[in-house]
């Protein structure tokens, strides 16, 4: 999987939120940066800073170093943004995706829907049932929605899902296969012949009765 800018948005907007992206933008592809350097850059409280931090930090998507300014004695932390954290939640953000998708169609298929004329709300049958089928905002008669065109859309979307996943994955394969060939070979071991010493034979000569 490539890591484009889209990837990179759509994983920190799911696990740290949207207001993060520019903050991650300054830490891309640097080592280290001084909270207070981040703080300044985006023109923000070093307490707002370090939220946002704690945010990606909770996700493992940033480590830190922390050394002591010698002036002023107190801690100073340095954030690293982890690039390849990214692509290992972007696999788990899709897969979660696709089970959503396929809750969603599984629902949309076994249950009847009702909507307002007015738009005001869409109800399941039972809900609709409760309040007479009539919309509880503004009191109008709900009418059964045919929702053949949203179970479409969603059918289509998991083929699409499906379809980036197994790619994926065989792409993943793939790369194992060149990674195992590239490891040499385990040299064999040479047995060593065991060479036999010949003993020497000494014979004690007998004492003369």
């Amino acid at each position: 999987m490539t890591i484009s800018n889209k990837i990179i948005e759509e994983v920190i907007t799911e696990t740290a939120g949207a207001d993060v992206l520019p903050l991650v933008k300054l830490l891309k592809n640097k080592k280290n940066v001084s909270e207070f350097k981040l703080a300044e850059a985006l023109k923000i409280e070093i307490n707002q800073a370090r939220n946002m931090l704690y945010r990606l930090y909770n996700a493992n998507l940033v480590s830190f170093v922390r050394k002591k300014d010698k002036k002023k004695g107190w801690y100073i932390y340095y954030w690293t943004f982890d690039l390849k954290r990214v692509k290992y939640l972007a696999k788990i953000i899709k897969r979660k995706r696709l089970e959503e998708l396929k809750e969603k169609l599984a629902q949309e298929k076994s249950s009847q829907f009702f909507v307002c004329p007015n738009k005001c709300v869409r109800l399941d049958f039972d809900h609709a049932m409760s309040f007479e089928f009539k919309c509880p905002e503004c009191g109008a008669i709900v009418q059964q929605e045919d929702n053949t065109e949203k179970i479409k859309k969603l059918e289509a979307e998991i083929k699409k899902l499906e379809e980036e996943i197994k790619q994926e994955e065989k792409k993943e394969k793939i790369k194992l296969r060149r990674i195992k060939k590239r490891k040499p070979k385990k040299a064999k071991k040479v047995k060593k012949k065991k060479v036999k010493k010949k003993g020497v034979k000494i014979k004690k000569k007998r004492k003369k009765r």
